[in-house]
């Protein structure tokens, strides 16, 4: 077994895959702290970090990933898992989040979601054995690297619930947090600036309850609003069975969100913090520079009907449980 001090400042980054043989590509953190909006961000500076250090580029089979991850013992296991339906705050809460130097926050991390969707890619690797390197990989995020660190957010990329029963078998104890919004106020944001979600083919169809033959008869806004209607048909069913999976709308407000988020996981933030993140909220999450400004929609178009009816439904199961 690997010496788990060797690993302290790696995490492996990304999955490359020649016929049936998958490599793992590692990357060297410096014991740098996570800030970005997105972790797709953290990956680009760390490499431009390596580049000028002049650094060779790190690759490992996969069994060798899980093997090493069975000497590292100063990690934290998450403290929660942020799902989302997208452009409802999840950013946002991530970077407040980051304020406190207590929490790792791992905002979409690409090689937990290269290791979940790799048996729809690879025949050769089981669910199980996909289980078994997710939980190694989140053992090289969560390494403790200063030594203040106490808390491990995941903020899962949308798709991610359609993972729900797997991760649920992962981390039995740990609270969901199920984050959503109007689907049409996440609908007029996906026409400005598309997700990958929101572009047909580009992850499989059937994380969203569809089949491939049915891609060519949907528009471009049709197959966004049945990624959606998936998305809140999937929350209902889990808020029914599992009572560590907690409903939270964007319209409660961000600060109000991460103050039920503290409460969820028994966090606490000072009074210095809560000032920071109250600053940090009045700007946009992707750009701390740009004031955020919040646009509302007037009307319900008829094609939103079952996806409105499905958010009336949370609304109401949310409701009804902090009754």
């Amino acid at each position: 077994m690997i010496d788990s001090s060797v690993l302290k400042s790696w995490i492996p980054y990304k999955l490359k895959t020649n016929g049936n043989e998958t490599n793992c590509y590692w990357l060297d953190t410096f014991s740098a702290t996570y800030s970005e909006p997105f972790f797709d961000e953290t990956i680009a500076k760390l490499k431009g970090i390596t580049r000028r250090k002049g650094n060779y580029e790190s690759v490992s089979s996969l069994a060798a990933m899980r093997e090493w991850s069975a000497g590292i013992t100063d990690f934290i296991e998450p403290t929660a898992l942020i799902f989302h339906v997208s452009r409802c705050g999840s950013t946002l809460i991530s970077q407040l989040l980051c304020i406190d130097e207590q929490n790792i926050v791992l905002p979409e991390v690409p090689f937990f979601d290269d290791i979940l969707r790799l048996p729809l890619q690879n025949s050769e690797v089981s669910l199980k054995d996909a289980n078994a390197l997710l939980a190694a990989s989140v053992k090289y995020y969560g390494q403790k690297r200063t030594g203040t660190e106490q808390y491990l957010f995941i903020k899962t990329d949308s798709w991610h619930i359609s993972f729900y029963k797997e991760l649920r078998a992962l981390y039995p104890a740990t609270p969901f947090i199920l984050l959503y919004r109007n689907p049409v106020e996440v609908f007029n944001s996906h026409i400005k600036l598309r997700g990958i979600h929101a572009v047909p083919g580009l992850i499989e169809p059937h994380l969203f309850g569809l089949q491939q033959n049915e891609l060519a008869r949907l528009t471009l806004d049709g197959y966004l609003i049945r990624v959606l209607e998936h998305y809140f048909k999937l929350y209902l069913e889990i808020a029914e069975k599992d009572e560590n999976a907690h409903l939270i709308n964007y319209n409660q407000g961000i600060l109000p969100i991460t103050d039920s988020l503290a409460k969820i996981t028994n966090m606490r933030f000072t009074p210095q913090q809560m000032h920071k993140m109250a600053i940090r909220a009045n700007y946009h999450s992707k750009d701390p520079r740009k004031k955020f400004s919040e646009e509302k929609v007037d009307e319900i178009p008829a094609a939103f009907e079952k996806v409105m009816k499905l958010y009336e439904q949370t609304e109401n199961k949310r409701l009804t449980i902090l009754i």
